[in-house]
């Protein structure tokens, strides 16, 4: 990662604490973690399941407030903003993919990519000229207008990814983007991913148990036991993260 990189944080996570529950309830998920994110970078969030690696990534994107810690997005504190305001703040600046593409199955792909904006109250007129060069650029500019039952696994994904850069975010939180797909139309995912952080800049954060798309990203942090810690060689991480699956599951 570029030294221009590295001095330009876009999100800054202090002293995070995260616990679900009360008395023999309570769960602590992670605990007093520091995670910084560097403006135009790609960094991997790894982990073994259950680890809370999603319950992070919502706390960073403004979905989920921590229990106790900030999160500061350009040295704006975002939890300290009102619901409403946050959520304006959330759809002008940051876009999400999830592993479930939650389309709205009564429209076609134009329309599901354009809601963020109308959410927003953007004229019509230029969301859909938007919308229309976002899913050209997925390759579904022949498939706009078809319902989302119409369309493949592959290209629902992709009409969500399209709608996740919309608004033109800074940043984009992708959680598991491509769990749900052959490694075929998985590789296709990743490819546009990468693509579109060298050629808009985008920032992007992503969870990932997928080997091929965690190398590709700048960096990986690995969430365990309620701490980040740096991912060195990242075929070996995940390879370990396989075994203490496997093992945990013979317990």
């Amino acid at each position: 990662m570029s030294k221009e990189r590295d001095a330009m944080p876009l999100i800054h996570g202090v002293k995070l604490t995260k616990v679900f529950g009360e008395g023999w309830r309570r769960v602590e998920v992670f605990r007093d973690l520091d995670i910084v994110v560097c403006q135009g970078e790609r960094l991997g969030i790894v982990g073994a399941s259950g680890v809370g690696k999603s319950t992070l990534l919502h706390v960073l994107a403004t979905l989920d407030r921590p229990t106790s810690g900030k999160v500061f997005f350009r040295g704006t504190d975002v939890y300290l903003l009102g619901d409403e305001e946050r959520a304006r703040f959330r759809n002008k600046h940051i876009g999400f993919v999830f592993q479930f593409h939650y389309l709205l199955p009564d429209f076609n792909a134009l329309e599901n990519v354009m809601m963020p904006g109308i959410v927003a109250g953007l004229p019509s007129g230029m969301l859909r000229r938007r919308a229309s060069e976002w899913l050209e650029r997925v390759g579904l500019s022949e498939r706009m207008y078809h319902r989302v039952g119409e369309l493949s696994g592959g290209e629902q994904q992709r009409v969500a990814l399209a709608r996740a850069l919309i608004m033109e975010p800074e940043i984009v939180f992708a959680d598991e983007p491509t769990g749900n797909l052959d490694s075929a139309t998985s590789r296709m995912i990743h490819q546009m991913l990468i693509k579109l952080n060298e050629d808009t800049g985008v920032t992007l954060v992503v969870v990932t148990h997928n080997e091929e798309l965690a190398s590709m990203m700048h960096r990986c942090l690995k969430l365990s036991d309620g701490s980040l810690k740096p991912v060195e060689k990242i075929g070996a991480g995940l390879s370990d993260l396989r075994r203490d699956e496997a093992l945990s599951g013979h317990m």
